[in-house]
């Protein structure tokens, strides 16, 4: 069971929940420590105070805030654990919304929320029925880690989750990574749609849903560890290169969705139509000539050299 990484209450008008925040993901990537290549020591990095020249250990450690390079406001935890927000000790359900109208750009790390006491069963179950019935999400104001955040809490198999939301002014503005003024032609949305249709799933499950990263680099290391040769990396397919044909590649990227689906040429996926091609203006045509052409003209007729 994951241990609590805070405690508090969730405040829902005048109804209180106590509540332990634990975190509701885990993170199975391969970590590496740096080391020394002559002799594999272990690199460390230690705290050092800058004017005696010595390390420090944590009872000598505070924080502040620099205000200039010899002026620093120190910080106690006692002051920040005090601070006169009411979010500070409790999660505020500020407003609920519905989940659409949230910006997942907005949406980050979640978080469980569970009941901390058996007086909290109750009022937990409460919020999480009325949330479930009500298809809307709760948006919260919460301090932690030295500063108040919005919390956006959500209902996932009976169990509150609570994702950390960044504040409007944390979003850049992707106006300037807009492309130049282009035309899209119907045909082309068209295609686009029906090769989505062919990448549609129902879950995000099976082996392509897999981190083939991790797994590869865990080989590596295991036959490492047994003085074997690491496995080779796999030739790529094809050659990466530049779409000339729009059409033509999503044409294209059908016919591979469909084969790597097992789908036949007889999968009910909407042709896709084939790119017009211009036909060149028909020239009228030229009376032959009744005399033989003089050698001026012939030569004028010649191609001319690069």
């Amino acid at each position: 069971m994951p241990r609590g990484i805070w405690s508090g209450a969730i405040s829902f008008g005048l109804v209180t929940v106590p509540i332990q925040v634990q975190s509701a993901t885990e993170d199975h990537s391969v970590r590496f420590r740096q080391y020394h290549l002559p002799d594999q020591g272990r690199i460390r990095y230690r705290k050092v105070c800058e004017l005696e020249g010595r390390e420090v250990g944590e009872p000598e450690i505070g924080k502040g805030y620099e205000v200039a390079k010899d002026l620093v406001i120190p910080i106690t935890d006692e002051e920040l654990r005090q601070l006169p927000l009411p979010t500070a000790k409790a999660i505020e359900i500020e407003a609920f919304v519905p989940v659409e109208s949230i910006d997942p750009i907005r949406i980050g790390e979640g978080y469980c929320l569970a009941p901390s006491e058996r007086v909290a069963a109750k009022p937990y179950k409460l919020l999480v029925k009325a949330l479930s019935r009500s298809s809307r999400v709760a948006v919260a104001k919460w301090a932690w880690h030295g500063r108040e955040r919005l919390g956006l809490l959500r209902v996932r198999d009976d169990v509150l989750v609570m994702h950390v939301m960044r504040w409007p002014d944390e979003i850049r503005d992707p106006a300037q990574l807009l492309p130049p003024p282009v035309k899209v032609s119907e045909g082309e949305i068209k295609g686009a749609l029906a090769l989505m249709d062919t990448m549609t799933v129902d879950a995000l499950e099976g082996p392509d849903f897999v981190d083939h990263y991790t797994e590869a680099l865990e080989q590596v290391i295991e036959a490492k560890r047994e003085h074997r040769e690491p496995p080779a990396a796999p030739e790529p397919e094809t050659e990466p290169g530049r779409v000339l044909d729009l059409m033509a590649a999503l044409n294209a990227s059908v016919q591979q969705a469909r084969q790597a689906r097992g789908e036949g040429q007889e999968a009910d996926v909407h042709a896709m139509p084939a790119p017009k091609k211009k036909t060149a203006k028909k020239q009228p045509a030229k009376k032959t000539a009744a005399k033989k052409t003089t050698g001026k003209k012939a030569a004028d007729r010649r191609p001319r050299s690069a």
